[in-house]
C-alpha cells in the first residue's frame, strides 16, 4: 500500500492562493469599472462579459435573505481559509491535495474580500446555451470549482492507490 507524504512547506500554496486572489480581484476591479450593475457584452452565442452582484452564496443561495447573510458568509470565509491553512501546513506533501486546498482558498479569500468591501460579490462570467443561462460566476467560484474536482480527483486517485 503507498502512503501518502505529508508535511512541505506551506509557502508556495499560499502563493498559489494569492496568485488567485489577485486574477479575482483584478478581474473584479475591471468589470466594476468598464460596466454598470447588469450590463452585459456578448462574446460568443454561448459567453458574455456581465456585471451581476450576488449577496447570496453559490447559485445566489440565500439571496433574498435580510443582509445576515454577508456576516456568515464572511465568517465561514474566514473560518474555512484558516481550516485550509491548517491542513496545507500538515499535508503541503501531497501535491494533488494541496494544489486543490490552494485553489478553494484563493477563491474563498477573493469573494469574502468582496463581500468585505462590497457586501456582495461581483460576478462577470455568463455561460448560455440555447436560451438557458447557467448562473454567473467569477474567477474565485472558478478557481473553487477547479479546486473541488482536484478533491474529487485526488480523493479517487487514493482509493485506487488503496486496492
Amino acid at each position: 500500500m503507498a502512503t501518502r507524504k505529508s508535511g512541505g512547506t506551506l509557502l508556495p500554496w499560499l502563493g498559489i492562493a494569492f496568485i488567485v486572489v489577485l486574477l479575482d480581484q483584478f478581474t473584479k476591479t475591471l468589470i466594476l469599472g468598464m460596466f454598470q450593475l447588469n450590463d452585459s457584452h456578448t462574446v460568443t452565442s454561448f459567453f458574455n462579459v456581465v456585471r451581476v452582484h450576488n449577496t447570496g452564496a453559490a447559485f445566489s443561495f440565500l439571496a433574498g435573505a435580510d443582509g445576515w447573510q454577508r456576516w456568515f458568509f464572511i465568517g465561514l470565509g474566514a473560518v474555512a481559509a484558516v481550516f485550509i491553512v491548517w491542513m496545507l501546513r500538515t499535508h503541503g506533501g501531497q501535491r494533488l491535495f494541496s494544489w486543490a486546498l490552494a485553489l478553494i482558498l484563493g477563491g474563498a479569500v477573493g469573494n469574502v474580500i468582496d463581500r468585505l468591501l462590497h457586501g456582495h460579490v461581483v460576478d462577470f462570467i455568463q455561460v448560455h446555451y440555447a436560451g438557458h443561462y447557467f448562473p454567473s460566476f467569477n474567477v474565485a467560484d472558478s478557481a473553487i470549482s477547479v479546486g473541488a474536482a482536484f478533491l474529487i480527483l485526488d480523493e479517487l486517485l487514493r482509493v485506487r492507490r488503496s486496492r
